[in-house]
């Protein structure tokens, strides 16, 4: 039978097996639970009963009503489980409980007498004496009849405990004999594993052991009809092929000799070959280490120190050769081997002079190696020999054909380096004296950088220049759409709203004025990399007028923002009466002093005094000059700092600050043809003079410009992106009597103005923005001009003055003008085109 088909039928038998101790322990329970049922209710019985028995006492020694009803309850109960126990199923056990009940009835048959008896001997006095003495013979018999369901009570809670042990022990002896026919099932599947299955294994195994060994006519003679069978027949089988098959022993025994001897050989080349690429690895190392240094000692420290970590060697040291002394000096010693060098007064900065064996061959520029210095007389080898080293191995090193130095390694076992490892040692040479002229040569060529570098620093300064203005273009775009609705607005109530208060007016003007310096600021953005156009026009102004207007747009910062603090700062003015007029751009003079004032604010962080001063210099007959001033009573500056506080970025104020005001002034004055002087010491405050040439004396103001009147009335189409400058320009130009039709985006402006001319209704000019998104000014004037070249076409853009300098003027326009537009400008600008037109 196999062996499968045999663990198949005993699996089978251990499953009935189990199915059956399963049945028999489930019904061993189900007894056991039986007969602890019956025992609780036999012990609930005789707790019933032990309680009528202390009632009916009770109740005859105090006749309470209480106890009475107490006395029913339980009596009522008991019948209650007397007759609701159909646990107890034995002959004895039945009649006990049906001797109860009739107990029972009687009791209470017998507490009923009592009770009335009692109740009559309450009501009849005068029958005491019978009364009570049947009242004790009624006791006596209720005690007795109580006593006797007590013993019924304690004989069926013996046969209920009685009922328990059988089943306990009928479960025992299940348990047991379960048990022993498991482990005699174990035992049998043990002797048949061990007889059917280990025994021929392990004959298998030792069959397999000796014919390893060679003994190739061995049989292993298991004839079982199983699997083990099978397999041991096969490996018969198996070893009568190889016993026709396999060489002789002998001719084995020299294969694997000659085996032997070339993996040995394939070994020990392996072996030199690693090692080889373990030298060039660290020389790679070494190489690249050095190859990231600049200066002589730190590529002789990673030399040495790499040596010794990675070669390894018992000392190293690295030596420069003096020609005019004709000695060696140390110049670097390893960290291992400072002891070593300190021994023999070889450390770094001492001095050996050139003897006539090892060192002479190796200033000459030949790699030298003793294998044991022992044997070499010459008083350098032995200095190192006092040391206990053996083997030394130097290397020159060379750059240009020129020895300049010497690599010194040593081990402290005789001929212990290899010719490999001197190989490495001559090839690592020559990549440190590179190394060493390539750290020669980055010195001369750092010197040279630096002298590079100090005249490239302008051109530096100024591409970082051009780069900020490159930057700022396009916020100068957005800040002028923003500010045009308000610049627009404000000129047309100033003009056409006559009833406006004085100080409603004036509030105007300053934000005019206010308009007109941040339009200035914006267009003078790219000052910082471009040169100043000449055709930058300069106007006659009033130098106290100026001052006052400065003072005016800055009151909230020198005055409303400190009080808020608890600081005060005073203004004292001293402005000189009869200043000749100066030739200068009002919004940048206006700028420039708006920057000295917030810096002399923020000087006085504790409050002080803010003096802005005029006054006229030089005497009839020469030049004259009008000096603006600005103090204040601040921190002031030291010397470094004031020679550096009008470059560019340059700031005391940490992220506060931006360093551009003050560079800013200096670029206005030398605009301007002035000059600036700063006055200041630490703790004393400072104070800034500016120095305008005056205009002569029968130079006048310009005469009023009247190109600016309001055009006839005109039908003009509008073009912006913006709406809030759509819609200013619009109501603007209503205000002046023209009909406007306005247009949201470049491609809508183009639609309005074909679909106008194919009805007949003609515009008389075109007024668009520049930069609107995915249909800009240009191909706007282009399609315009396509359909109409009469047409004047009028460009609105935030880059107004810097296409005309780049000379990027667009095709198709007739006239640009800036961002924020003036109503002058714009109004000039219609007179302009339509008198060309």
């Amino acid at each position: 039978m196999k062996i499968v088909t045999r663990f198949k039928l005993a699996e089978l038998f251990c499953v009935l097996l189990v199915a059956i101790i399963v049945a028999v322990l489930f019904s061993t329970t189900m007894a056991m639970q039986r007969e602890l049922a019956k025992n609780k209710a036999a012990g609930d019985i005789l707790q019933a009963v032990t309680s009528l028995r202390y009632l009916s006492i009770e109740y005859a020694l105090h006749h309470g009503a209480r106890t009475r009803a107490q006395w029913q309850l339980r009596s009522e109960s008991l019948a209650t489980g007397l007759l609701a126990n159909p646990a107890f199923s034995t002959g004895e056990e039945r009649a006990l409980l049906r001797e109860l009940q009739g107990d029972l009835a009687g009791v209470g048959t017998l507490f009923e007498l009592f009770v009335a008896n009692h109740r009559e001997l309450g009501q009849d006095p005068q029958r005491r004496e019978v009364l009570g003495e049947l009242e004790s013979r009624l006791s006596g018999q209720i005690m007795g009849k109580v006593q006797g369901m007590i013993s019924d009570a304690m004989r069926l809670s013996e046969l209920s405990r009685q009922g328990v042990l059988d089943a306990q022990q009928r479960a025992n002896v299940a348990v047991m004999l379960f048990g022993g026919m498991i482990i005699a099932l174990v035992a049998g599947l043990i002797y048949f594993t061990m007889t059917s299955v280990t025994g021929p294994l392990e004959k298998l195994r030792q069959g397999t052991l000796i014919v390893g060994a060679g003994k190739l006519d061995f049989a292993l003679g298991v004839h079982t009809r199983n699997e083990i069978g099978d397999l041991a027949r096969a490996f018969d089988g198996m070893t009568e092929k190889l016993r026709r098959t396999t060489v002789s022993r002998d001719e084995l025994a020299h294969t694997n000799a000659a085996l032997e001897t070339q993996i040995a050989e394939r070994q020990l080349a392996e072996r030199k070959v690693h090692e080889q690429l373990e030298r060039l690895n660290l020389l790679q190392q070494i190489t690249r280490s050095i190859g990231e240094r600049q200066d002589l000692r730190s590529i002789f420290q990673v030399v040495v120190r790499s040596l010794e970590d990675q070669l390894p060697i018992d000392f190293s040291c690295i030596c420069l050769y003096e020609p005019s002394q004709h000695a060696l000096q140390v110049t670097c010693v390893g960290v291992r081997s400072e002891a070593l060098a300190q021994s023999f007064m070889m450390g770094e900065q001492a001095h050996i002079p050139i003897d006539e064996n090892g060192l002479s061959s190796c200033v000459r520029g030949k790699l030298v190696y003793e294998a044991d210095i022992a044997e070499v007389a010459f008083p350098f080898p032995q200095r190192l020999a006092q040391g206990g080293l053996r083997a030394l191995v130097m290397a020159p090193l060379l750059a240009e054909n020129t020895v300049f130095g010497i690599l010194i390694v040593a081990r402290h076992a005789a001929h212990s380096f290899t010719s490999g490892e001197c190989e490495f040692l001559s090839q690592l040479s020559e990549h440190v004296a590179l190394a060493a002229n390539q750290a020669q040569l980055y010195g001369a060529l750092q010197r040279a950088y630096d002298d590079l570098r100090q005249t490239q620093q302008s051109v530096m300064q100024q591409e970082r220049l051009r780069a900020l203005g490159q930057m700022a273009s396009g916020i100068a775009h957005d800040i002028n759409n923003a500010i045009s609705p308000v610049a627009l607005y404000t000129e047309s109530l100033l003009e056409t709203e006559t009833n406006l208060s004085p100080q409603g007016r004036h509030c105007l003007e300053v934000i005019e004025r206010a308009i007109d310096d941040v339009a200035a600021t914006v267009a003078r953005m790219r000052e910082f990399y471009r040169q100043r156009e000449p055709q930058v026009a300069l106007s006659p102004i009033d130098a106290n007028l100026v001052v006052q207007q400065v003072l005016d747009l800055t009151r909230a910062r020198w005055s409303d923002m400190p009080q808020q603090r608890g600081i005060v700062i005073a203004l004292r003015t001293e402005l000189a009466d009869g200043l000749p007029m100066l030739p200068c751009s009002v919004g940048e003079i206006r700028e420039a002093l708006t920057n000295l004032v917030f810096n002399a604010v923020d000087a006085m962080p504790e409050g002080g005094t803010l003096s802005v001063r005029t006054s006229c210099a030089g005497a009839a007959g020469e030049a004259r000059q009008v000096r603006i001033e600005v103090g204040d009573t601040g921190i002031g500056m030291d010397d470094n700092t004031r020679r550096r506080c009008l470059e560019p970025f340059f700031t005391t104020k940490g992220e506060r600050g931006t360093g551009l005001g003050l560079a800013m002034v200096y670029g206005m004055m030398e605009r301007h043809g002035a000059s600036i002087d700063i006055v200041t010491a630490p703790g004393q405050g400072t104070a800034v003079r500016l120095d305008f040439p005056a205009c002569a004396a029968d130079e006048r103001e310009d005469a009023p410009d009247t190109a600016h009147v309001v055009p006839p009335r005109l039908r003009i189409l509008v073009v912006d992106d913006d709406p809030m400058v759509l819609k200013s320009l619009r109501d603007i130009l209503e205000i002046d009597g023209h009909e406007v039709v306005s247009a949201d985006g470049g491609q809508a402006g183009i639609d309005c103005f074909q679909a106008a001319y194919e009805r007949h209704e003609y515009f008389a000019v075109v007024i668009t923005d520049l930069g609107m998104p995915h249909v800009d000014g240009r191909k706007v004037a282009s399609a315009v001009r396509q359909c109409s070249p009469a047409t004047p076409i009028i460009m609105l853009t935030g880059w107004g003055q810097r296409l005309a300098a780049d000379s990027d003027y667009p095709e198709h326009v007739d006239c640009v003008l800036g961002k924020p537009p003036r109503l002058k400008e714009l109004r000039r600008a219609l007179n302009a085109v339509m008198s060309t037109a």
